[in-house]
This record gives structure tokens, sequence and C-alpha cells, in this order.
């Protein structure tokens, strides 16, 4: 059978948007990501099924504050901030033209940024997001200081006052975001993940469930009338280290290639998806290869392919 109409996005448009950035983070290479992802042509893989594409970089180096000093533990706020900001408009304004937004780190605090910028145009929205951590820290848990760590927390307004985000507006609730494949959780994270009453599903159930009653609880949890627009945001690092080495934290006992293929087939049937975050791909790691656009792409190779068969019968 055919996979059903898209009901938020208009004849096939997406929009890729590049985010070259490594601030909410030490470990450089991340930024690379979206230049090595476009020129492996993954804008003219979509091209060649169908898509009308429209591609964009966000051009960080311009946002870059002269001073930037810490605040509290957390580096570089101001830059982080100012990433996201631009980020946050440039998928409103995608989203609002009836574009699906593809959007590619960059490490995963440019979250804040998609996600705000989905639910400016459908506040109704709700998440799924892939990964091995949390990322869920606020100012007062976060060790490191490290801003990728915390993307969610913004996004719910846990964390406030930092100098940089001055701009956003809570406009995730807890009821609508929903975790797979967390196996890398900080004490402090667990503590915010049970006092806020968030759905996780770790590697555990994974194993326990298999992905696809996994996936089907996601589902039913923050979205169970299957009605609601589906922000998918996938951290290359959900997937094991076998799968994904070129991602600057790996965590061994991740999800397998199929199953992180079925979480994007999955949310591509419900005809419901609106925006999509691939994070956290580092080209400077070993074994970097055009693999890993081929995979992120699945979605889209599935409904074509759906769509052939339905009219070669």
């Amino acid at each position: 059978p055919t996979l059903p109409q898209m009901k938020f996005v208009l004849e096939r448009k997406v929009a890729i948007v590049g985010v070259p950035f490594h601030g909410g983070q030490d470990k450089i290479g991340v930024d690379d990501g979206p230049a090595q992802l476009f020129k492996f042509g993954i804008g003219d893989q979509l091209k060649c099924l169908g898509w009308n594409v429209k591609e964009e970089m966000i051009p960080v180096a311009d946002l870059k504050p002269k001073e930037d000093p810490s605040h509290g533990v957390l580096i570089g706020p101001r830059y982080v901030g100012a990433v996201t900001q631009a980020l946050a408009k440039t998928v409103q304004t995608h989203v609002n033209e009836g574009n699906l937004v593809l959007t590619i780190g960059g490490d995963h605090s440019i979250a804040v940024g998609s996600i705000a910028g989905t639910f400016a145009v459908h506040p109704n929205a709700c998440v799924i997001w892939v990964d091995a951590h949390a990322d869920i820290n606020t100012p007062e848990s976060s060790q490191s200081g490290n801003l990728h760590g915390c993307p969610v927390a913004f996004l719910l307004g846990l964390a406030t006052g930092v100098p940089g985000f001055e701009w956003l507006k809570p406009c995730l609730t807890s009821n609508r975001i929903v975790y797979v494949g967390l196996r890398d959780v900080d004490e402090g994270e667990r503590k915010i993940l049970r006092d806020n009453n968030i759905k996780v599903f770790t590697m555990k159930e994974v194993d326990r469930h298999g992905i696809g009653k996994v996936m089907d609880m996601a589902l039913e949890h923050v979205n169970p009338n299957r009605d609601l627009p589906i922000h998918l945001s996938f951290d290359v690092d959900g997937l094991d280290p076998s799968v994904v080495p070129s991602t600057g934290t790996p965590v061994r006992g991740g999800l397998t290639f199929r199953e992180g293929c079925y979480i994007c087939e999955l949310i591509a049937e419900t005809g419901l998806l609106i925006g999509v975050d691939i994070t956290e791909v580092n080209p400077s790691k070993p074994h970097f290869s055009v693999f890993f656009g081929l995979f992120f792409v699945t979605y889209f190779i599935i409904s074509q392919k759906s769509e052939l068969k339905e009219k070669s019968q």
C-alpha cells in the first residue's frame, strides 16, 4: 500500500538547512558535518526521488560574539543562543512555506533552534528524540558546561536566565516529548526526567520489547490520536558505534542499523513528519563515509518505493 499523504508538507517540498556548528561542545569536526553531507549529494538524492529541494547553510561564523564569557559552568552561551535563534527563524520560514525541514548539524545544541522554529508554526507538535543521551541538563545540573547536553531543558523552560537565550520562550511540554535509545544519562538528568514525568525508552526497553513495540508505545504516548505534527530529532550516537563510529560521543550498546531505519520508516508512515534533525555527525572521526547521508534519507526512500510498488500493480 502507498504511504499516507503528508498532512503538513506541501508538494513533496523539503528544505535542507545546514548548521556547521560545534559551539555546544569542545570536539572540532562536527561543524564539518553539513558540508560533507551536502558534498556527498544528500540534496541530489532527494531530487532523484521526486522532492523539490532547497538547500541553505546558516552563516554561523558571522554570529560569533566578540566576547562570550561562561555563565556559571555553561560555555559559550551567547554564541549558542545566536546560532539557535537564527536557525529558529529559518526553520519557521521554511515550515510556513509548507516544507519539510531537514536540519543537519552540527552538535545537538542546534535542536533548540530547529524545534523552536517548528513549534512557532505548529505549537501542538510533538518530539521524538533519538539519542544515547538525554540532553536535558540545566545550568545547575551540568557537569561539563557543554550546551549540547542542555537543549531539551531550554525547550521545556527548565533552563532560564542564560545570556543569549532571551529570545527563547518555552515551547515544549513534558508530555509532548519521548526518548528512544537512551543509555548514558547523568544522575542529575535522571532526577529531571523523573520529576517532570518524561517518557523514556532506554535500550533496555528496546531489547525487551523490540523496536516495533517501543515505537508503537512512543507514538501512543506523544501522539495518541495520530493527528499531531512530529519533529524527529536524531543524534547519530543513538546508533551503536559499530554502525556510526564518526561521532564525538559514541556509547556502546546502541540501536542497530535496521532499528534506526525502522524508526524513520514508521514515522514516515504516519504522514505527520514536519521536521528532522541529524546531529553529531563528525567527519574528522574514523570511517566517515557517504553511508550516513544515505541512512538518514531512509524515510524518503521508503516512501518512494511504496509509491512505485503501488503504481506497478
